[in-house]
């Protein structure tokens, strides 16, 4: 018994020195030293979703502000580096449905919407024009659950959009300032 302690205390301080590589998700930066300002320039709507672009823009901004040591502009001839992205596609769909039957009827409400958005982002180091992170298929999707039905998810409006901007702006954020 206590040879296979052993054991496993060996294993286990052998992976802890071979330092597999990971780290926690917004502790671990890849952007050059010579990076302090980062110029946010409104993001660019493709859809016709109204005002999405204004939602995400500010949630990134506030993103970059609250979890990195960055100093955010706008202009983007003022910043060391630029990010700038354009809103390809959005889609919201229901996802799960509550279903409510009577003598006489049968009806679903949805409960879960799911939005998809499809994003290209490009961050550009301004003054040698080197492209630190691009993708020009970054995909947020996320679900959201509805207070009683589909109808209240869009006369919520700015709050849905809010909530959403914001999940978006946290996984804009780390992909790119991790370099994922």
């Amino acid at each position: 018994m206590r040879r296979g302690r052993t054991k496993f205390g060996l294993v286990v301080a052998a992976v802890g020195l071979a330092g597999c590589g990971y780290h926690t998700a917004g502790h671990f930066n890849t952007l050059p030293k010579s990076v302090h300002v980062i110029a946010v320039p409104a993001i660019e709507n493709r859809t016709t979703t109204y005002r999405v672009e204004q939602k995400l823009t500010a949630a990134t901004i506030h993103e970059l502000l609250a979890k990195t040591n960055y100093r955010v502009v706008s202009d983007p001839y003022q910043g060391d580096a630029v990010l700038s992205g354009k809103v390809l596609s959005m889609e919201v769909v229901p996802l799960l449905f509550q279903t409510t039957t009577t003598p006489t009827t049968s009806t679903a409400q949805a409960t879960v919407m799911l939005v998809t958005m499809k994003c290209e982002v490009t961050l550009t180091e301004r003054e040698t024009d080197k492209v630190l992170y691009h993708n020009d298929n970054f995909v947020f999707r996320n679900e959201y659950e509805l207070s009683s039905d589909v109808r209240s998810y869009f006369q919520e409006g700015d709050p849905a959009l809010d909530r959403m901007a914001e999940d978006f702006a946290e996984r804009l954020v780390a992909a790119v300032t991790e370099n994922f």
